[in-house]
């Protein structure tokens, strides 16, 4: 369907809704006095009236806008999770994501949740009671990682790095040798830190001392190189609403063999039925035994990730790779114009997805970017955690990494830093 098409479509739908409030209103009015006497209360008026939303222009560290063609995917007509033209998208999907992840792992598909879920699929999954998880730490997501795995009766020992800094194989090697870890867990593209870390090298090193390398690519999967069968990555998962540029709520993950046996090998049941990844393997026909209902698939997202998938497809990982590094590569040469300081002083460390720009001294982070939500409708983050006040964080992922959106984000912040500090 084309885009005309779809938003007369569109306007049709809100034409139509909007007449239907009308009459629903015209035909409901009762006082509360007489909704109370019958025991039920009165209607939130709020949801007597058409949604309204404005359009902004989202340049923060996720989620991103999505494109016509996906937007319009979400509004196609609803099929069963189990229907024979749904499982096809399912598998449409499932090769998508090899291809973006770089795998011929039969265990990859979806996780319907964000990537918090997705990562939680992966502690409750690969860890058992007892059994020791090294956490490299330079971030949000690290931490977070860290509690998942206390939270699983699980030990997480960590390396820990200064947000902004990445990992070296000699210091992820004395971890190995020290702590003796069944898996290792490194955030590929860290959103809070806006690192990209190195990952060549460490699936062979993981496995030399009998580790599972488990990789978070929330923040990079489609803007940053990933290899994950030449890698040696056992586990990866990633979200839909980053460079996919598809809503948040579904998780792509994908299992190497040997992290799949460690799943179907467990002395213990895996903590959660819903993040149960042989179940959800086989509802995704991962397997050789016929699909098993598990849950209800969010069918609308599902859609959206395949649209998401196939303009990935259409582009190309390489050109897409080269798109964001080259929008992030006039950003920083923008943001420095500026006179600002990008926090990642090494530029091959760096995120091309999520950019951190220092907070000038006497300037309050939040100023600049509600002076840019409001004159520009463009979103400008702040930092998280030991980075919150101290930076502002920019998104370069997917749909939105155009040279006239780099153009925009930069003319606003530059415009607002001038207003705020007269």
């Amino acid at each position: 369907m084309s885009s005309p098409a779809v938003c007369t479509t569109f306007r049709s739908i809100i034409g139509l809704r909007r007449h239907l409030l009308r009459q629903l209103r015209q035909s409901t009015r009762v006082s509360a006095v007489t909704m109370s006497s019958t025991g039920v209360s009165a209607p939130p008026q709020c949801l007597l009236k058409p949604l309204d939303f404005p359009h902004k222009t989202l340049m923060g560290p996720g989620p991103s806008n999505c494109p016509p063609r996906i937007l319009a995917a979400c509004a196609l007509p609803m099929l069963g999770h189990l229907h024979p033209e749904f499982i096809k998208i399912m598998d449409e999907v499932k090769e998508g994501l090899q291809y973006a992840f770089q795998t011929q792992n039969t265990w990859t598909f979806v996780v319907s949740a964000t990537g918090h879920g997705a990562m939680e699929a992966a502690c409750v999954n690969l860890l058992e009671p007892g059994e020791v998880a090294l956490v490299c730490q330079n971030g949000i997501w690290g931490e977070r990682f860290a509690e998942m795995v206390d939270r699983n009766g699980s030990v997480p020992e960590k390396l820990i790095r200064p947000m902004g800094q990445v990992f070296n194989l000699s210091e992820i090697e004395e971890g190995l040798k020290k702590y003796k870890p069944s898996i290792l867990f490194i955030t590929h593209g860290e959103s809070s830190g806006a690192t990209a870390q190195p990952l060549e090298g460490l699936g062979d090193l993981c496995h030399r001392y009998n580790c599972l390398l488990l990789v978070d690519s929330v923040a990079a999967l489609g803007g940053v190189p990933m290899y994950m069968d030449k890698w040696g990555i056992d586990v990866i998962y990633s979200g839909s609403q980053k460079v996919l540029s598809s809503p948040p709520g579904t998780s792509p993950i994908a299992f190497s063999p040997q992290a799949r046996e460690k799943v179907l090998n467990r002395k213990t049941k895996v903590r959660s039925y819903y993040f149960d990844a042989g179940e959800l393997a086989n509802y995704w026909g991962c397997d050789e035994n016929p699909r098993r209902y598990h849950h209800t698939a969010p069918v609308s997202s599902i859609y959206a990730l395949r649209e998401g998938l196939a303009r990935l497809v259409e582009m190309g990982l390489e050109a897409s790779w080269k798109n964001n590094r080259e929008c992030a590569e006039q950003l920083w040469t923008g943001v420095e114009k500026l006179g600002l300081e990008l926090w990642v002083p090494n530029k091959e460390e760096r995120n091309p997805c999520v950019t951190a720009v220092k907070v000038p001294e006497g300037v309050n982070w939040k100023d600049v970017a509600d002076y840019a939500m409001k004159n520009y409708r463009v979103e400008i983050s702040g930092g998280l955690g030991q980075l919150a006040g101290k930076v502002w964080r920019i998104g370069i992922m997917g749909y939105n990494a155009t040279p006239d959106n780099i153009r925009l984000v930069l003319r606003a912040l530059g415009e607002a830093l001038e207003n705020v500090r007269k």
